[in-house]
């Protein structure tokens, strides 16, 4: 994984564990989001890319923050913005 749950916590400023196993599945889920935006299936390519972390740790912080109301075409729209650079022309 490119970013720990002890990290992925902090920066949510989370200190309790009833919700590790959700922020360990939105860790999962941000990274294949990443993955899909930047049109890779090879995670290391994800690890090499110098904004992934920044994608990583924005998706999930969203994704927790707006659970009940998020908006999913917004959060795309920033992502690609910050992945646009490694982005292939297809898979």
């Amino acid at each position: 994984m490119l970013v720990a749950l002890d990290e992925m916590k902090q920066y949510l400023r989370v200190d309790f564990a009833d919700d590790d196993s959700l922020i360990e599945y939105l860790l999962s889920s941000a990274e294949k989001i990443c993955m899909d935006i930047m049109r890779t299936d090879d995670s290391d390519r994800l690890t090499s890319e110098p904004n992934a972390k920044t994608a990583v740790l924005y998706t999930v912080a969203y994704l927790y923050e707006h659970r009940e109301d998020a908006d999913h075409h917004a959060l795309m729209i920033t992502l690609r913005a910050l992945l646009f650079g490694s982005r292939q022309e297809g898979f």
